[in-house]
């Protein structure tokens, strides 16, 4: 229940929260209230609301409305190859083992406009295992999903992407993953049919089962514990036996409730490794 010392702001946001949980089914409950609270206020801004409440109403009766709050709420920014060491990490530690499936299964959460999700067809069609993996990436944001499944970026964030690529032990020239054209650039065909990017969200919605790697960077550091717990829930239930859990560079297992159910595989690159189960 709000106290006295609750100010309005904070009570308009709570509302604005339930309002969007129950209008539209987004779950934001349970994110970080400090970021919240400066997505929500950017937003009102750049929609000329006057207040958090009178952007509750439109975002009620307007889906187009809704659909531009979304898009300050889930920050869909990314970069190709983003972090390289984390990506080497991968070729080194978790690509050895997955040679080892016949049939490899991964699941990009949080992909947002797609720019890791393609980092990953890359590193595995270089490493020989694209024929026979699956890639899911998932969001809760539609229209990012539609510019990834698009694969069209900017050319002039090629030149970061290739650097990264780079950085990250890439093995050939990047310009051959991409057509300049579209008014971008073009992901290949191939590293677009093989991913298959759909809508889901890490608070409500159930896992994908039977991954041999979860890759969720930069996400939970917008949950608060209970959600992160819950995610990471998620992740654990979602692996098969000895499977990887990638995180971003701010995120940590430690002092979750799942400190105890992963061993450190590259705890700088924050590469994890679901542990054995207790007979």
């Amino acid at each position: 229940m709000a106290g006295r010392n609750t100010t309005i702001a904070e009570i308009e946001l709570r509302l604005l929260v339930e309002a969007v949980y129950l209008r539209w089914g987004q779950d934001f409950r349970d994110y970080s209230v400090a970021s919240l609270r400066r997505r929500v206020e950017h937003a009102r801004e750049q929609m000329g609301m006057p207040t958090i409440s009178a952007l509750q109403e439109r975002v009620l009766h307007d889906p187009d409305a809704f659909s531009q709050l979304l898009q300050h709420l889930t920050v869909p920014v990314s970069e190709m190859f983003r972090d390289p060491p984390y990506f080497e990490a991968l070729r080194r530690h978790v690509v050895p083992v997955l040679r080892t499936y016949p049939s490899v299964k991964i699941w990009v959460a949080g992909c947002s406009t797609g720019e890791e999700a393609y980092s990953l067809a890359i590193l595995l069609r270089e490493e020989g295992l694209l024929e026979r993996a699956i890639l899911y990436a998932t969001d809760i944001n539609h229209a990012s999903l539609d510019r990834a499944r698009q694969g069209v970026y900017a050319l002039d964030r090629m030149q970061g992407f290739t650097q990264n690529y780079q950085r990250a032990g890439g093995l050939e020239s990047f310009s051959r993953y991409y057509t300049a054209g579209y008014g971008g650039a073009l992901m290949d065909k191939s590293l677009r049919d093989s991913i298959t990017f759909a809508d889901h969200s890490l608070a409500t919605d159930s896992v994908f089962a039977e991954t041999h790697l979860v890759s969720c960077r930069n996400v939970l550091i917008y949950f608060n514990r209970t959600l992160q717990d819950r995610a990471l829930g998620l992740f654990h239930e979602s692996l098969i036996h000895r499977g990887f859990l990638g995180l971003g560079s701010k995120e940590t297992l430690d002092f979750s409730a799942y400190a105890g159910r992963f061993d450190t595989v590259a705890r700088s690159e924050r590469v994890f490794r679901k542990r054995k189960e207790a007979v």
